[in-house]
């Protein structure tokens, strides 16, 4: 910061003016995006907790396959990525619906869950399709009750949140991803 600059304080939230703000980084909290940093903060703890959550459920998982090695959310998004329908997936499909850009990071997943026996490929023409074997399904099924037992109960024991609430949650992260999107594709010609 230079001298003489002053460091804004989170705004008090509209509506209840002595509500603190929650923010991680109160340096980029200004009058135009004072609740943009709130929603920032909420995307950062609830990925880094969808992360957890989906690292611990797996790992309570494979209690019944002590043969796979340790998974990182890449690994394991990526599991269910291609476990999903049922169809064969490429490479750059699975890239695309994790909206991963960095194609080896997905690549170096695939290859652990090749080698764990979760996945297998499959040539065709120039390019490799994979898909679940029998032991990444029932790897997969594993997680579903574990995933029903520890986190769907807990949604419906709020009893708030309705199913609807929950679909229009996840419309709004899909335009937020699109959003941020463009902002990364227009701060790469800046």
């Amino acid at each position: 910061m230079a001298a003489g600059e002053r460091q804004a304080k989170p705004r008090p939230a509209r509506g209840n003016p002595e509500r603190e703000r929650i923010v991680s980084s109160a340096h980029l909290v200004s009058d135009q995006a004072a609740e943009l940093s709130e929603v920032e903060y909420g995307l950062i703890v609830a990925s880094n907790a969808f992360g957890l959550w989906t690292v611990r459920g797996t790992v309570a998982a494979q209690a019944q396959f002590p043969e796979v090695a340790d998974l990182g959310v890449i690994d394991i998004l990526s599991l269910h990525s291609i476990n999903h329908r049922g169809r064969p997936k490429r490479l750059a499909d699975i890239c695309f619906k994790l909206n991963v850009e960095d194609t080896h990071i997905v690549n170096y997943a695939v290859k652990k869950l090749i080698k764990a026996g979760l996945v297998t490929g499959q040539k065709q023409g120039k390019e490799v399709s994979y898909s679940t074997t029998e032991k990444g399904q029932a790897l997969i099924a594993r997680y579903r009750n574990i995933r029903e037992a520890c986190l769907v109960d807990a949604f419906s024991a709020l009893g708030e949140i309705d199913a609807d609430s929950l679909s229009e949650l996840a419309r709004q992260l899909r335009v937020l991803s699109g959003l941020y999107g463009q902002a990364a594709r227009s701060a790469t010609n800046m």
